[in-house]
């Protein structure tokens, strides 16, 4: 199982960084949680975000948030538009349902008919 994640939204902000105090390098961005497997692909509705100062190179976690920050990150978090959580059989998922139904299928016949 292979999870990953969709990049949904990246948004410069123009705040100043907790660390180095640039108001050019934060980067706010939000991000979709994708998990794929050998039989279904699926889009969950978990979405991630992250704050991170590209002057300085650091990741800013919500303890450091100013109250700026926080008003500009809950703006953008409203104004996000998330991809619908959905899931996607892949080829090897439908095989297995064409066989399980053959199978059972099968065994209904000689069930119901044994002297064939």
């Amino acid at each position: 199982m292979t999870e990953s994640f969709i990049k949904l939204k990246e948004v410069v902000l123009k705040n100043n960084c907790p660390e180095c105090y640039s108001n050019e390098g934060l980067r706010l961005s939000f991000k979709q949680k994708l998990i794929e497997t050998k039989f279904y692909k699926s889009i969950t509705s978990e979405v991630n975000h992250s704050l991170e100062c590209k002057v300085c190179n650091t990741t800013i976690y919500p303890v450091q948030w100013t109250d700026d920050i926080e008003r500009v990150f809950e703006y953008q978090q409203k104004a996000i538009q998330p991809k619908k959580a959905s899931k996607y059989l892949k080829q090897a998922s439908w095989i297995s349902i064409l066989l399980f139904a053959l199978v059972i299928i099968t065994i209904t016949i000689l069930a119901i008919y044994p002297n064939l």
